[in-house]
C-alpha cells in the first residue's frame, strides 16, 4: 500500500461521528493537496474492506457527491442519524460540521 493511501485511510477512520471532511481536505492532510480525486478512488475501492465511515466525506461545498440516488439517499440518512443537519439547499453547513484533525487534536 502506498504511503498516501495509508494516510488517507487513517484520516478517514478518525473522522468522528457527527462530523465530516471534504475530499480535498483529506488529500491535503495526507500530503497531496491536489489529490482529491485519489481520495475518491480510495473511498470507492477500499471503504468496504477497511470499514471506512465513507458517509462522512463530502465535497467542498458540503454536498453529497454521489450521483446514484440510492447511495446519495443512504449517505444523507447516515449523516442525519449522526445529528448532521442539511440546509435548505441540501448542503451541510461546513462551518458547523467540518472536522479539523490537527486543530481538534490540539484542544
Amino acid at each position: 500500500m502506498q504511503p498516501f493511501t495509508a494516510r488517507v485511510l487513517q484520516i478517514i477512520l478518525l473522522i468522528p461521528e457527527g462530523k465530516v471532511m471534504t475530499y480535498g481536505q483529506i488529500a491535503a492532510e495526507a500530503g497531496s493537496p491536489r489529490g482529491a480525486r485519489q481520495v475518491v478512488r480510495i473511498l470507492h475501492t477500499l471503504s468496504q474492506k477497511h470499514r471506512l465511515p465513507w458517509h462522512r466525506v463530502v465535497n467542498r461545498l458540503g454536498e453529497i457527491a454521489l450521483q446514484e440516488d440510492e447511495s446519495a439517499s443512504l449517505q444523507r440518512l447516515y449523516l442525519e442519524e449522526e445529528g448532521i443537519q442539511f440546509n435548505a439547499n441540501g448542503r451541510i453547513p461546513l462551518d458547523q460540521y467540518l472536522y479539523h484533525p490537527q486543530t481538534e487534536a490540539e484542544e
